[in-house]
């Protein structure tokens, strides 16, 4: 059996899973699928493409990931209950009433099959020119932010969703956008400890099953190299952080990784480095990628033990929430999505965040 696609998580082309694909995904063991809103149409829709997704599964079901983190950055436009951004969230005061967000997301993903959630964002708005984090953060400062995080992962995870703190080692303090660009960070090794650290420490003590490493150079960790091709990087969240399960990259199509280093080399690159998976948001480079980590086995660039190493890890977290699958039920997805008490819970929480809003203004 192939182990080297289980490294893998795939983009796909549309809203329902073309011959090709499907082979791709059974043939090279893919791990996993990411989720976008070219991919979505309807809950239903949704079910039956995860439902198709899964049929190319080998020992264990795919992680099936998507961004849900309410506000602007949600794939699922209609059908699902729409949330109010995490800053806004923040500024309730309430890690019980986060983690009812997180528990009706979870809730809602399930039902449609989805089992991985790329949040909480852990990253720290401290810089007031970020608009790629922007209102996506928690907060301003790192008691905020890390006050929260626990909250959202343990509502996603004790409902049947796995958990991803991004953007190690913390996208916050920078202007650039790694979709474009490659940002740099200037700050102390200090600095990093008494602030953006501290947020993804709280998401590792919650249980966090995985953590997503940004396209950043960060000159206190590796002045030379993105921190998701960085060796430093990693041994400081695995031995600096105790972090022991799964390391994913940020998607490795942004132009952060593409405008500096050839598909096959960053992929070789990035697991030769530390991480578990690489992700990417279309096939077309998910498979230049599995030939780069093909030609780096067979070279033995990447000894055999690493390989060994990194599926054991996620073949361990797979046989611990993924070895239950059932296919959905379409037919009872509709009760269970955007329903009237959480059209309620939303209308009364929306409304205290204007309160706070009108406040702030006077």
């Amino acid at each position: 059996m192939n182990q080297l696609g289980q490294l893998l998580m795939t983009g796909i082309s549309g809203t329902s899973l073309l011959a090709e694909e499907a082979e791709f995904l059974e043939t090279e063991n893919i791990g996993g699928v990411i989720l976008f809103s070219e991919n979505y149409e309807s809950p239903a829709q949704l079910a039956e493409l995860v439902n198709s997704i899964q049929q190319a599964r080998s020992e264990y079901p795919l992680f099936i990931a998507v961004d849900n983190e309410g506000g602007r950055v949600f794939r699922f436009k209609s059908g699902f209950t729409k949330f109010p951004s995490m800053y806004d969230v923040g500024l309730l005061d309430s890690p019980k009433l986060c983690y009812h967000i997180a528990k009706i997301m979870a809730d809602e993903l399930t039902a449609c099959g989805v089992n991985l959630n790329f949040s909480p964002v852990c990253d720290i708005w401290n810089n007031p020119n970020n608009k790629v984090i922007g209102d996506r953060a928690f907060g301003k400062d790192e008691e905020t932010v890390s006050k929260f995080v626990s909250s959202i992962i343990r509502g996603l995870q004790t409902n049947g969703v796995l958990s991803c703190a991004k953007h190690f080692p913390g996208h916050g303090c920078t202007t650039k956008d790694s979709h474009f660009d490659l940002p740099i960070v200037k700050r102390t090794m200090k600095e990093l400890e008494e602030e953006e650290f501290k947020p993804f420490i709280k998401a590792i003590k919650a249980r966090v099953e995985f953590v997503m490493m940004a396209h950043l150079v960060v000159d206190a960790i590796d002045p030379k190299l993105p921190t998701s091709l960085s060796p430093h990087a990693y041994k400081l969240l695995r031995d600096e952080l105790k972090f022991n399960k799964l390391i994913i990259t940020d998607d490795m199509e942004m132009k952060a990784i593409t405008d500096n280093y050839e598909v096959g080399e960053a992929a070789a690159m990035a697991i030769e480095a530390g991480a578990d998976i690489i992700e990417y948001r279309s096939m077309k480079l998910a498979r230049q990628a599995l030939e780069g980590l093909k030609e780096a086995k067979k070279t033995k660039r990447i000894k055999n033990d690493l390989f060994n190493q990194v599926h054991s890890r996620i073949m361990a977290v797979k046989k611990e929430y993924l070895s239950e699958f059932q296919p959905i039920y379409i037919p009872e997805i509709g009760k269970k999505l955007n329903t009237g008490a959480s059209q309620t819970f939303i209308k009364e929480i929306t409304e205290k965040i204007q309160q706070i809003h009108q406040q702030e203004e006077k």
